[in-house]
């Protein structure tokens, strides 16, 4: 089984893949996971990337479809896959689609996980990392307010720059209007399926469940 999963930042989307790739025996493909071990291989391309991460710039096009690649081919993949954060992009998706093809592979359903703005910027501005070990925590739901340290390793809960209520506004900005496009083009193709993504862990991995035929 192959499949994409979208979302907004703070929707939950990387929890969902991680527990779809247990669920289904298929390999979770992030690609920050995927760029991270490229670096750290320190052959010719992963410095390449490396140098490119490290300016601030954002990997081209060409290079994370070749990344996809060597991913979806590997014995990790053999028994399908989910693509966390790619494609971005229309050309992403035009130049997945041409990949898939060419490997003979074909994609099961893209999930678009929907959820309010208002709902993702309460989420994420109140959202706090650990400094030392990078535990999450919401402090409205775990009870970190008095202490302000992780529970984990005591070391200090910060708010990152980019969970502040403005810039969320922005990143889903930036989102819904990259990904607008990227929406339609598998709509077209039939494969594009929306789930409201509002509720619990559990209530939204059994709606995906659901609409992917398995209890």
């Amino acid at each position: 089984m192959r499949l994409i999963l979208f979302g907004p930042p703070g929707v939950g989307k990387g929890t969902q893949a991680k527990i779809l790739s247990a669920k289904l025996n298929i390999f979770h493909v992030s690609t920050g996971d995927m760029l991270r071990n490229e670096v750290a291989t320190d052959t010719e391309f992963g410095r390449t990337i490396r140098k490119i991460l490290e300016s601030g710039q954002l990997v081209p096009d060409d290079l994370m479809i070749e990344i996809i690649k060597k991913v979806i081919q590997s014995p990790q993949a053999e028994n399908g896959f989910i693509l966390d954060g790619f494609p971005r992009t229309l050309p992403q998706a035009e130049a997945l689609t041409r990949l898939l093809v060419s490997l003979e592979m074909r994609l099961k359903m893209v999930i678009s996980m929907e959820i309010k703005a208002e709902i993702v910027v309460e989420r994420l501005s109140n959202r706090r990392v650990c400094r030392q070990c990078g535990m999450i925590y919401n402090i409205l739901t775990d009870k970190v307010n008095d202490t302000m340290k992780c529970e984990k390793c005591g070391g200090e809960l910060f708010q990152r720059d980019d969970d502040k209520p403005d810039i969320v506004r922005k990143r889903l900005n930036v989102y819904e209007n990259m990904t607008a496009p990227v929406k339609f083009y598998y709509a077209k193709a039939g494969i594009l399926r929306t789930i409201d993504a509002a509720g619990s862990i559990q209530s939204v991995t059994d709606k995906i469940l659901g609409m992917l035929n398995i209890k």
